[in-house]
C-alpha cells in the first residue's frame, strides 16, 4: 500500500482508529438481547463503548402492543457515563422490545433497539 507524502503508516492508522471511535455502540445489555427470561428482571442496564450525555441520552422498554412499560426513568448511571439504568415494574410473559438513542460526549448520536422474551 502507497502511503500519501508525508503521512506515515502509523500517522495513518491514528487517522482511520481516530474516526472509527467517533460513535458510541451498545456493548452489552441486561437482559441481554434475544435472551429468554422466565421471570421478570427489575431493571434494564445498556452499557455503551464510551460516555453518554444525561440529558440527551434515553431508552425505554415497550410491550408487543407498544406500550411503554419500564417506569420512565432511564438514566445515565452517576459512577458509570457508559451505562445507562431503568427500573422495570413485573412484566407478564411476553415479547418485550429496548429501543435507545444517546448522544456521545463527543456529539455524535447513536440509535437502536433490541428483544428479549419473558416465558412462563
Amino acid at each position: 500500500m502507497a502511503f500519501p507524502r508525508g503521512l506515515s503508516g502509523v500517522g495513518l492508522i491514528l487517522v482511520v482508529t481516530g474516526a472509527a471511535a467517533a460513535h458510541v455502540f451498545l456493548e452489552r445489555a441486561e437482559p441481554r438481547a434475544g435472551s429468554v427470561l422466565r421471570s421478570s428482571p427489575t431493571e434494564v442496564r445498556l452499557w455503551y463503548t464510551g460516555r453518554l450525555e444525561p440529558a440527551f441520552s434515553t431508552f425505554s422498554v415497550v410491550n408487543e402492543g407498544g406500550e411503554r412499560v419500564d417506569l420512565g426513568n432511564p438514566r445515565v448511571d452517576g459512577a458509570n457515563g457508559a451505562l445507562m439504568r431503568a427500573s422495570l415494574g413485573a412484566l407478564a410473559p411476553g415479547t418485550y422490545r429496548v429501543v435507545w438513542r444517546v448522544l456521545a460526549v463527543d456529539g455524535h448520536v447513536s440509535e437502536g433497539d433490541f428483544t428479549f422474551r419473558i416465558v412462563p
